[in-house]
């Protein structure tokens, strides 16, 4: 299996390594175990001659251009977190001749693989346009605003969507790289995870900081005051609306061009999270905590924090302890 792993100057160092290490893991692993797998033959390529790291550290790559196409490329994150300095990267012409080089892949077959911000490099191909994708999870609302087209949900670990392959933030990058290799041999897959002793992570949901995406805008900043004290007696529209000074069609068009829902989910988003916070830091029972955020009994609360979080109450209190 021909995979190359698309370096760009700047690439995120855990990323790039991550990705590497567990192709070479799964590897040896194969060879050690006698697991009829097909080897993976990583190659890392550039669009540039010289390739530093975020760290400063050189990357030896290849010619991407030179290449045949692969079987899968990786586009590992570039090393800018916040929104500012993450534009103006994108904005440069390594970006633009990446972007050139993964649809002419694409075009041949490929699949295509990237993780946290590497899911900028490929959303500005315009190969994920009316694909379904996830993303860093507090630059969601930057992604939306700049790929429109493109189906975003930042709450899930890895979406595949067609020939395409979207992972979540920074550490997402061993999740999307095990992904790959399940698809050849699950049991690989499975044995690579305990030797790098990684855990399954279906969702980013449990890592999300719910009220970060809300101090982005004013008006979604003034709901999310108004649903935090109203968390144990319910939700109404009409006062949610009357709340934030706006009309009910209007919140719920900004609630969708920042969050990507609406604001009854979110309200819901607010309770799960509030929910956790007790069940983490309190020694209330289920049922109390269920009626503190205003469900009616536990039952309700176990269902929505297994869906949400992929997490039942035992595991988020162990968490805790």
């Amino acid at each position: 299996m021909r995979i190359y792993v698309l370096a760009l100057d700047g690439v995120f160092d855990t990323g790039l390594a991550a990705v590497l290490d567990a192709f070479e893991t799964a590897n040896e692993l194969a060879e050690m175990s006698g697991l009829a797998s097909p080897r993976f033959d990583v190659s890392i390529v550039g669009v540039r001659q010289a390739v530093k790291t975020s760290q400063g550290l050189i990357v030896p790559v290849a010619a991407a251009t030179m290449r045949v196409a692969p079987d899968w490329v990786v586009v590992p994150a570039i090393g800018f977190k916040m929104p500012g300095p993450l534009q103006a990267a994108l904005a440069r012409s390594d970006v633009s001749d990446a972007g050139k080089t993964l649809r002419s892949w694409a075009e041949r077959g490929a699949g295509t693989a990237a993780a946290c911000i590497g899911t900028f490099v490929l959303a500005e191909s315009g190969l994920l346009d009316n694909q379904d994708s996830t993303t860093t999870w507090w630059l969601a609302p930057l992604f939306r605003q700049r790929y429109p087209k493109v189906r975003v949900d930042e709450s899930r670990m890895i979406v595949k969507s067609g020939k395409f392959v979207t992972a979540g933030a920074a550490l997402s990058h061993m999740d999307l790289a095990l992904w790959l290799i399940r698809q050849k041999s699950p049991r690989l897959a499975a044995l690579t995870a305990k030797y790098l002793v990684v855990d399954s992570r279906p969702s980013q949901s449990a890592y999300i900081l719910v009220d970060h995406f809300a101090h982005s805008d004013a008006l979604v900043e003034r709901f999310e005051r108004w649903a935090r004290s109203r968390l144990a007696h319910g939700f109404s529209l009409d006062e949610a609306a009357a709340a934030a000074g706006s009309s009910k069609r209007t919140l719920a068009r900004r609630m969708q061009a920042v969050l990507g829902k609406s604001p009854l989910s979110y309200f819901q988003e607010l309770r799960v999270e509030r929910a956790v916070h007790l069940l983490k830091t309190t020694d209330e029972s289920v049922e109390e905590i269920a009626a503190r955020v205003g469900y009616a009994d536990g039952v309700t609360l176990r269902t929505l924090l297994r869906r949400h979080l992929g997490h039942g109450i035992k595991e988020i209190r162990r968490s805790a302890a």
